[in-house]
């Protein structure tokens, strides 16, 4: 079903690239420290449904067909980038509004259908995933084998290391609210929370 050779380059790979920083990460990391990491998994749930999909289509040649539109991803960008500026504004005039539990205040809790998709968006709208996935996973898939059910172990794989690695900056994010939890530093905690918000919606711009 998967040649365990190249799957025991595959997990030591994609781990690595999963845990470097990037946009999801920075996400989940900012609203880890806003949300907390129970509610971050919406995020996560919908950013993985986009990783998932955007390897499935990476590897079945769609990514080529979509490259040759570069508008397509212009206009997602710009979207997905205004959405998260619009979300880094509302943290940061909330002031003293956003509080940790413990702290007996009320926390300004973001949906979780608008946490679910801006994972969703952030996954599918970076052209460097397609790029990446379109490059790196088609190696680790053997001609011998049967294609999808390579490709679904893959992909499982990657989903796995990836809410592996958005669970690990969501619990930084969190703990760095903690330190940050009491009355005085509250709207330092907004503040920093915008000021990651609006650099990732920055990087998308840029990216």
């Amino acid at each position: 079903m998967v040649n365990l050779a190249l799957l025991a380059v595959f997990i030591p790979t994609f781990l690595f690239v999963s845990v470097t920083p990037g946009m999801c990460m920075t996400l989940a990391m900012t609203l880890g420290m806003s949300q907390g990491v129970r509610r971050t998994c919406w995020m996560m749930w919908g950013e993985m449904l986009g990783v998932a999909l955007v390897a499935i289509l990476a590897v079945c040649g769609v990514a080529a067909i979509m490259l040759q539109f570069p508008a397509v991803f212009q206009w997602l960008k710009v979207v997905g980038a205004c959405y998260l500026a619009y979300i880094g504004l509302q943290m940061w005039q909330a002031k003293g509004k956003l509080a940790l539990q413990h702290a007996g205040l009320v926390p300004q809790l973001i949906p979780r259908r608008t946490l679910f998709s801006q994972g969703f968006i952030t996954a599918v709208a970076n052209p460097k995933g397609w790029a990446f996935h379109m490059a790196l996973l088609p190696p680790f898939i053997d001609s011998q084998l049967a294609f999808w059910p390579q490709l679904l172990i893959l992909v499982v794989i990657i989903l796995v290391l990836e809410f592996m690695s958005m669970l690990l900056y969501a619990s930084g994010g969190k703990a760095l609210a903690l330190f940050f939890g009491k009355a005085n530093r509250i709207q330092y905690l907004n503040r920093i929370g915008a000021s990651l918000m609006f650099g990732v919606a920055l990087w998308m711009l840029l990216g």
